[in-house]
């Protein structure tokens, strides 16, 4: 199964994500399908790939809790 979450970058006390593709049972950092947007924690800054994001969708991928409550900030999804 799909996944949407989000995968870390950045250096030590300083997270910036970057929200991936991937397979459920890959690793948090693992090698993604596909990037379709990045999040940065400390400047509330975000960028994301509606397009993208609402095709993964409708091809049955599932986000995360923590994706879902960004998707619903930046009112991509209900």
């Amino acid at each position: 199964m799909l996944k949407l979450r989000l995968k870390r970058i950045g250096r030590k006390r300083s997270p910036s994500y970057r929200l991936v593709i991937t397979e459920n049972t890959s690793r948090r950092d693992g090698r993604p399908v596909e990037e379709v947007g990045y999040y940065d924690p400390i400047s509330k800054n975000y960028h994301f790939e509606i397009e993208k994001i609402q095709k993964w969708l409708k091809c049955g991928a599932q986000p995360t809790e923590t994706v879902m409550n960004l998707l619903k900030k930046a009112e991509i999804t209900q």
